[in-house]
């Protein structure tokens, strides 16, 4: 006796179909982009003619940022075309030169006639040209700041209404009180004297 048993067939299941959420891309803040200008630096360009490699910018700006800042020289441009060179007391702060000068001096009469210039400094192991444009600082806060700096490296400056002013400056200074500049690298040029040797041009982002 044989029994007779059901076909039974397997229901399919079809697997759902899992929808998957679109993510709107992730959009750059302020910091990260301020943190890939600071990681990125300016552009170097290779000057050297010997083989040797490009000198990173880091090794000027830690020579720069020291408490041993070096010998400054402010190159501007007298009213007949010829170049006029003069040493000034600088400051390297938040990578912008700062330095005063008095209206009535050359170097200021200069300045207010062409702002464009060139700074030249000697530094530990490195000399740099600096070109940008200097532009007078007149708000309090930035004023108070520097004078401040100023102060803690020996010259004993303070704010008089839109200027600075101190007891005593530079010889060739002219009476107080003095303009504050500032000049934003434009570009810059840097040639080790000291190993590992090189010579590099920098090109700054000045969108920045």
């Amino acid at each position: 006796m044989t029994r007779k048993t059901k076909k039974t067939t397997a229901k399919k299941i079809n697997p759902k179909k899992i929808a998957r959420k679109k993510t709107a891309p992730i959009k750059a803040t302020t910091s990260m982009k301020a943190s890939v200008h600071e990681t990125k630096g300016p552009a170097p360009k290779n000057l050297d003619i010997y083989g040797a490699k490009p000198l990173p910018w880091s090794r000027a700006l830690k020579e720069l940022e020291s408490n041993a800042a070096g010998t400054y020289w402010l190159a501007t441009t007298n009213p007949d075309g010829r170049p006029h060179v003069v040493a000034i007391g600088a400051l390297w702060v938040d990578g912008k030169v700062y330095f005063t000068s008095n209206t009535r001096t050359r170097k200021g009469r200069n300045l207010a006639a062409k702002p464009d210039c060139v700074l030249s400094i000697s530094l530990a192991g490195i000399d740099l040209v600096v070109e940008g444009t200097a532009v007078r600082i007149t708000d309090r806060p930035t004023l108070l700041r520097l004078a401040k700096r100023y102060a803690d490296q020996g010259w004993p400056a303070s704010v008089s209404g839109e200027a600075l002013t101190a007891e005593y400056s530079a010889p060739s200074a002219g009476p107080p009180p003095w303009n504050l500049y500032v000049v934003r690298p434009i570009t810059a040029f840097g040639v080790a004297t000291a190993e590992p040797s090189g010579a590099t041009r920098w090109r700054f982002d000045t969108a920045r």
